[in-house]
């Protein structure tokens, strides 16, 4: 969208940098640019609004011009629009958002400039500042709480403005790409009994949990309804974990341990595990506690 035939956003006083920051945002948002500051409090620029700008802050507030009254401001707006939530004694048409942006968007085809005029965080605009525009712009909100943030404000403005270019309907999370086909019930029941035959093979897990685990995998891809190809990359991922080498090193350490002598460790454990909660762990096993490194002499090499 050209910056020409974008309305410009006119913050007239503005008092903290991080609405400055956000309003940025929301205008990028719905892609305006056009920023004007009107006797900034805290002067410009403001690395308060650069850091609550995020990505907005190169393509709008970089690009923002500051003015010293609002006249100077508008000097090339056609038609502007005020933003406010009290009545004023006034005779200006008063016109919701998006009754305000399609008179806006009207005014554009037929090549004006228009403009949104907001005022400041605490008290909103001066009568004087309404005076010089030609509309008002109320938000019908709760009239118990008439009260809107400077950048919401501003968002209502551009999504109200871009309204007729945005999507139709939010862009749909997880988007397959043209041509792909979601895995069959076939795929998914072969990927799941692959899982818990690589599981069973590790001989590491329980045989329930062996079946929880190939239980949910059928859930994670019927929910999301996975790709065919999905499946099929997703059964590799096992195979490490479940290889039975890893787990060599325990079964050549339970080889070596004296059966009785074990059963006699666990009864023992048994008895007194009422009192101390004790479990037993491969460190109890004499034959898998790593044998005691040589003292620093041994290690030493000779001299040359």
């Amino acid at each position: 969208m050209a910056a020409a035939m974008e309305p410009a956003i006119i913050l007239v006083r503005p008092q903290m940098g991080e609405n400055i920051g956000a309003a940025a945002r929301a205008m990028l948002n719905f892609g305006l640019t056009d920023m004007r500051l009107v006797a900034p409090r805290d002067g410009w620029p403001n690395p308060r609004a650069v850091a609550m700008a995020s990505g907005a802050a190169g393509r709008v507030l970089d690009r923002a011009r500051v003015f010293a009254t609002l006249a100077e401001a508008m000097a090339d707006v056609d038609y502007a629009y005020a933003t406010t939530a009290r009545g004023r004694e006034l005779t200006k048409p008063v016109l919701t958002p998006a009754t305000a942006m399609a008179d806006a968007r009207a005014r554009v085809a037929q090549g004006g400039r228009v403009a949104v005029i907001f005022g400041p965080e605490r008290a909103g605009l001066e009568n004087e500042d309404v005076a010089r525009a030609n509309a008002i712009i109320t938000v019908p909100v709760n009239p118990d709480f008439p009260s809107l943030n400077l950048a919401q404000a501003v968002l209502l403005a551009g999504y109200e403005w871009a309204r007729d270019s945005l999507p139709p309907e939010p862009a749909p999370q997880g988007r397959r790409p043209d041509g792909e086909a979601p895995a069959t019930r076939l795929e998914i029941e072969r990927l799941a009994g692959h899982w818990e035959e690589r599981l069973a093979i590790g001989r590491s897990t329980a045989t329930t949990w062996r079946g929880r685990a190939a239980g949910r995998s059928r859930l994670l891809l019927s929910a999301r309804e996975g790709a065919g190809d999905e499946a099929d990359a997703a059964q590799p991922v096992v195979a490490p974990a479940a290889d039975p080498r890893r787990h060599a090193h325990l079964s050549r350490h339970a080889a070596a341990v004296d059966p009785s002598r074990l059963i006699d460790f666990r009864a023992r454990a048994g008895q007194g595990r009422a009192r101390s909660r004790r479990k037993l762990t491969w460190q109890d096993v004499p034959s898998f506690r790593k044998s005691p490194r040589p003292p620093p002499a041994a290690r030493r090499p000779p001299a040359a």
